[in-house]
C-alpha cells in the first residue's frame, strides 16, 4: 500500500502543507471573514463617496487633502492605546462598540447628505470619527485571529485578511462611483452604515471561549507606558518607522490629491474617479498575490527598492498625463509599488510584536 503525502511529510520531519483557504473552513472565522469583507467593500466606498462631497464643497486641494488626514490621523495618534486597550478589556465587547462608533458616524453623515446639511467642518469631524473607530478596531480585530483558527492556520489567516482588504480597496471605489454618478453619495454612506450592521452581527454571534489571565488586570496608563517604552528603546522600530515614514511622506500626496487630480486634470467625473481609486486597489490585489514570488526572486531588499522606485516613477508620470486610461495603468502600478515597500514594514513591525511577546 503505498504511503501518502501526509505520512511522506511527516517521516521527513517537515510540516503538512496548509491550504490557503483551510481557515475557511472554521464557521466563526468564515462568518467573520465575510462580515469583514462586506464591511471593507462599504469603508472604500464611503472614501470615495467623502472625497467627492468635498469637492463639490471646496476645490481647494488643501481642504480636500484633509479627507485623508482625517482618516489617518487617529492611526497615528490612537495606534499605542488602542493595542494596550485591545489587551485589557474584553476583545468582542471593544469591537462592538468601535463598530457601532462607526456605524453612527457613517449613518449620520448619510442624513446630513441628504438633507442638504453637510458641511466642510462635519464631513471631516464624522471621517475623523470613523477614523478613531478604525484605529481602537484594528489591533482588537488581529488580536482575535488567534482564536479562531488553529496556530498552523494562523498565516493563511493573515493573508485571507489582506485579500480581503485588497478585494474591498479594489470594488468599493468603482462601486461608489457608479453608485454617486446614478443617485449621489448620500446612498454611499448609508451602504457603509449598513456594512458595518454585518460584522456587529457577526460579532453578536459569536461566543468566545473566557480568556485566562492570571494576577490583577493591569492598568492602562501603565500598559501605554510599557508599550512606548519599549519602542523608544528598540532599533529596529526605529529603523522601520524611518524607512516607512520617508516612504509614505513623500507617496503621501498621491492619494491625498487624486480626487483634485481626476476633476481638474483629467476632467472625470465621480464614475471616473471610482475608476481611479479602483485601479488603484487592485494593484493592492495583484501584488499582493505576487510579493512571495517577488520576495523570492529579488530579495525583500530588491523588492523594497523596486516599490519604491515604481512609486516615484509613476507619480512623476502622473504628472504629465492627462489620459484617463493611462493614468488608471499608473495608479495600478503605483499602488501595486506601494505595496512591494510597505510589506517590508509590516513584516518587520510583526515579528517585533512576535518578540515583545516571547
Amino acid at each position: 500500500m503505498a504511503s501518502g503525502p501526509a505520512p511522506a511529510a511527516a517521516a521527513s520531519g517537515q510540516r503538512p502543507r496548509v491550504s490557503a483557504w483551510a481557515p475557511l473552513r472554521h464557521p466563526v472565522f468564515r462568518m467573520l471573514w465575510l462580515a469583514q469583507f462586506v464591511s471593507n467593500i462599504g469603508t472604500f466606498m464611503q472614501s470615495v463617496g467623502a472625497v467627492w462631497v468635498m469637492l463639490e464643497l471646496h476645490q481647494s486641494p488643501a481642504v480636500v487633502a484633509l479627507v485623508q488626514t482625517a482618516v489617518f490621523l487617529p492611526v497615528l495618534l490612537l495606534g499605542v492605546p488602542a493595542g494596550a486597550l485591545a489587551d485589557l478589556i474584553d476583545r468582542r465587547r471593544l469591537l462592538l462598540a468601535t463598530q457601532g462608533l462607526m456605524l453612527a458616524a457613517a449613518g449620520g453623515l448619510a442624513v446630513l447628505t441628504w438633507t442638504g446639511g453637510v458641511t466642510p467642518a462635519a464631513l471631516l469631524a464624522l471621517t475623523f470619527a470613523l477614523g478613531v473607530g478604525t484605529a481602537l478596531n484594528g489591533p482588537a480585530w488581529q488580536a482575535v485571529q488567534p482564536e479562531l483558527v488553529p496556530a498552523a492556520e494562523f498565516p493563511q489567516a493573515v493573508t485571507l485578511g489582506g485579500a480581503s482588504m485588497n478585494l474591498g480597496r479594489a470594488i468599493g471605489p468603482a462601486l461608489a462611483g457608479v453608485i454617486i454618478a446614478a443617485t449621489g453619495p448620500g446612498l454611499v454612506f448609508l451602504l457603509n452604515a449598513v456594512s458595518f450592521l454585518a460584522v456587529i452581527g457577526a460579532l453578536a454571534a459569536w461566543r468566545p471561549k473566557p480568556e485566562d489571565r492570571p494576577g490583577p488586570p493591569e492598568q492602562f496608563d501603565a500598559a501605554v507606558r510599557v508599550g512606548l517604552r519599549y519602542a523608544w528603546h528598540s532599533h529596529l522600530i526605529h529603523y522601520v518607522l524611518l524607512r516607512s515614514g520617508t516612504f509614505t511622506l513623500a507617496s503621501a500626496g498621491l492619494l491625498a490629491l487624486l480626487p483634485v487630480y481626476a476633476r481638474s486634470q483629467l476632467g472625470l467625473g465621480s464614475g471616473g474617479l471610482g475608476l481611479l481609486y479602483g485601479a488603484f486597489g487592485a494593484g493592492a490585489a495583484v501584488s499582493a498575490l505576487l510579493l512571495p514570488r517577488i520576495r523570492a526572486r529579488i530579495g525583500v531588499d530588491g523588492a523594497v527598492v523596486a516599490g519604491t522606485a515604481a512609486a516615484a516613477v509613476t507619480m512623476l508620470a502622473l504628472a504629465f498625463t492627462r489620459s484617463p486610461v493611462l493614468a488608471a495603468l499608473i495608479t495600478f502600478v503605483a499602488r501595486a509599488g506601494w505595496l512591494l515597500s510597505a510589506g517590508w514594514s509590516v513584516t518587520q513591525m510583526l515579528r517585533t510584536g512576535f518578540r515583545c511577546q516571547t
